[in-house]
C-alpha cells in the first residue's frame, strides 16, 4: 500500500477539484508556510479557476495570492486571522466576494456542522509515511501541533498531505492518521520553521509594556484566582506575554502551580512546564522553536485539535476551563468592544484566532494595552470593528489606570481594595484624548469586503472598504 503519488498537479487531479470548489490550508508554519503559494500556483497552472480558499490565517508571504485574485483563479477566501500584502489587497476591494472572518473555535464550528464544506484540504506535513500517518514534530520543517489541521483532515471530501520528509511506515506518533488521508506528495521544501516566530510572539522589553503587565498581574491577583490549580492563556502579543512573566513572579513566590496553560505555546511556557509551575501544556499551535522541541519530547506537552481548543459546538472545548486569559487590542470602546482585525486607518491587519474564544469561556478576561498607540488613543466611542463583544471582555489594564466593565462590580471592588489605580473606561478615553487629541473619524465606502463572524455562526459585524484604498 502506497499513497504516494508523483506530484501536486498528480494529486490535484486525482481529488477532482474543479472550478468553484474550495480548498483549505493551515498555518502552523506562519510566515515560512511555502505550501499556500505552491498548491495555488499547480491550481492555476491546470486552468483551475473560481476556488474560495479556506486557510485557518494568512500571513505576509502569500501575498502571492494576490495575482491568483487578480487572474480569477482564486475568488473567495475565508480565514481567522490575514496580515500583509493580500489584507492589504482585500481591504481594497480586490474580491468580488467579501472574505469571512471567523475565530480559532468558529471555524472547526463551521467545518464540522457543514457550513464551510472543504473539497480538498491539504495539509502540510512536517513528517509523513506512504500511508499518510503524519506529525509536526520532526523533519526539517517541523512546527510542532497541527491542531488546526485536525478538523480539516477529518471533514474534507479528499485529503492531500504535502510532505518534504517521507520517513519509513509507520510515523509516529500520529497526529493525523492514514484513514483521513487520501495522497501523499514529495517536495523539496513545505516552509522555513524559522518563519514560525515573529516579533508579536516575544515578551516586550518596554518598560511601559512592563507597567502594563504588572498591573495585569496583581488584577489575576486581586481577583482571587491567583491559587493552587490556576489556568491560563495569554494572547501572542508582547505586552500580554509580559503579563504572564509577572504572573510567573508571583506564582514562584507564593509556591502556586497552575494546572495548565493553553493556546499558541512559546518557550516561556516550556520553562513554566519543566519548572514545575504548570502541570500540562494544552497546544494547539506553537509559537516558537522551543515549543516544537519540547511538544516532541514532554508527554505534558499536549497537541489538540482547534475543536478540543475552543469550539463552541461540541461537548466541551478547552477555552471553558480557563480561568484568566490576557489578551491585546488594537481598539477597545466604552462599551468593551473589542477590535483585533483593523487598524486605524481600517486596514485588514489582523484577525480574532482565539481572542473571541477565550474572552467567552475564560472566568477573567483581561485586555492589556498602551492608552495611546502611535500617538493615538486606544480607547474609543466605537470600534472601527468588533471582534470581541465586550460582554465578554472584564477588565482593559492600560499604564494610566485599569477600568473593570460594570458588569463585574465585585471584581471593581476587588481590585480598589487591592490599591490598584481603578478608574472607569471614559476616564481612561478622557485621559487619552487630552494627551493626544480626539482622533478623526475614517471616511469608509459603502463596500463590504468583509464579514466578521462570531464564534456560534451568528455575524456580528462587517468591514468595508476605506476611502481611498485602491488596489
Amino acid at each position: 500500500m502506497n499513497k504516494v503519488v508523483n506530484s501536486l498537479k498528480e494529486a490535484i487531479g486525482l481529488s477532482g477539484l474543479k472550478d468553484g470548489m474550495t480548498i483549505s490550508f493551515h498555518h502552523h508554519l506562519r510566515n515560512g508556510d511555502y505550501v499556500v503559494n505552491m498548491v495555488l500556483d499547480a491550481i492555476a497552472e491546470m486552468g483551475i479557476k473560481d476556488i474560495k480558499v479556506a486557510s485557518s490565517a494568512f500571513f505576509p508571504v502569500h501575498g502571492h495570492l494576490v495575482q491568483h485574485i487578480r487572474s480569477g483563479v482564486i475568488t473567495g477566501l475565508d480565514t481567522n486571522y490575514m496580515a500583509g500584502p493580500l489584507a492589504r489587497a482585500v481591504s481594497a476591494g480586490i474580491l468580488d466576494k467579501p472574505v469571512t472572518f471567523r475565530s480559532h473555535g468558529g471555524r472547526p464550528r463551521a467545518i464540522h456542522e457543514g457550513s464551510l464544506k472543504i473539497d480538498v484540504a491539504f495539509i502540510g506535513a512536517p513528517s509523513s509515511d506512504a500511508m499518510g500517518n503524519i506529525n509536526g514534530m520532526k523533519g526539517p520543517s517541523a512546527c510542532g501541533s497541527l491542531g488546526y489541521a485536525i478538523p480539516d483532515a477529518m471533514c474534507a471530501r479528499k485529503v492531500i498531505a504535502v510532505t518534504d520528509y517521507l520517513v519509513p511506515y509507520p510515523n509516529s506518533p500520529v497526529s493525523i492518521d492514514q484513514t483521513l488521508v487520501d495522497w501523499v506528495v514529495k517536495v523539496d521544501s513545505i516552509g522555513d520553521p524559522a518563519g514560525i516566530v515573529s516579533g508579536t510572539t516575544r515578551v516586550t522589553r518596554d518598560p511601559i509594556g512592563h507597567i502594563i503587565a504588572g498591573y495585569a498581574a496583581e488584577v489575576i491577583q486581586a481577583s482571587g484566582l491567583l491559587k493552587e490549580g490556576i489556568s491560563f492563556q495569554t494572547g501572542a502579543g508582547g505586552a500580554s506575554l509580559a503579563a504572564a512573566f509577572h504572573l510567573r513572579e508571583k506564582m514562584l513566590k507564593g509556591k502556586i502551580k497552575g494546572s495548565f496553560g493553553m493556546g499558541g505555546i512559546t518557550g516561556f511556557f516550556v520553562d513554566m512546564l519543566e519548572e514545575g509551575l504548570i502541570e500540562k501544556l494544552i497546544d494547539v499551535q506553537c509559537f516558537d522553536l522551543d515549543a516544537v522541541k519540547s511538544i516532541k519530547n514532554n508527554p505534558d506537552h499536549m497537541e489538540v485539535s482547534a475543536s478540543f481548543y475552543a469550539n463552541p459546538g461540541v461537548k466541551g472545548c478547552a477555552v471553558d476551563n480557563l480561568d484568566v486569559v490576557v489578551l491585546g487590542a488594537t481598539e477597545i470602546d466604552t462599551r468593551f468592544n473589542v477590535n483585533v482585525l483593523t487598524d486605524s486607518n481600517g486596514i485588514i491587519m489582523g484577525g480574532s484566532g482565539g481572542h473571541s474564544d477565550t474572552a467567552a469561556g475564560a472566568k477573567l478576561s483581561i485586555v492589556v494595552a498602551n492608552l495611546l498607540r502611535s500617538r493615538l488613543p486606544i480607547v474609543v466611542d466605537e470600534v472601527t470593528t468588533r471582534v470581541t463583544p465586550g460582554n465578554t471582555v472584564d477588565v482593559l489594564v492600560t499604564e494610566r489606570g485599569v477600568a473593570v466593565n460594570p458588569r463585574r462590580k465585585e471584581l471593581e471592588d476587588r481590585l480598589k481594595d487591592a490599591g490598584l489605580p481603578v478608574m472607569s473606561i471614559e476616564e481612561l478615553k478622557a485621559a487619552a484624548e487630552k494627551i493626544a487629541g480626539k482622533p478623526g473619524k475614517v471616511s469608509f465606502t459603502d463596500e463590504v469586503v468583509g464579514m466578521v463572524e462570531y464564534r456560534d455562526g451568528t455575524i456580528i459585524d462587517r468591514v468595508y472598504k476605506p476611502v481611498g484604498s485602491d488596489i
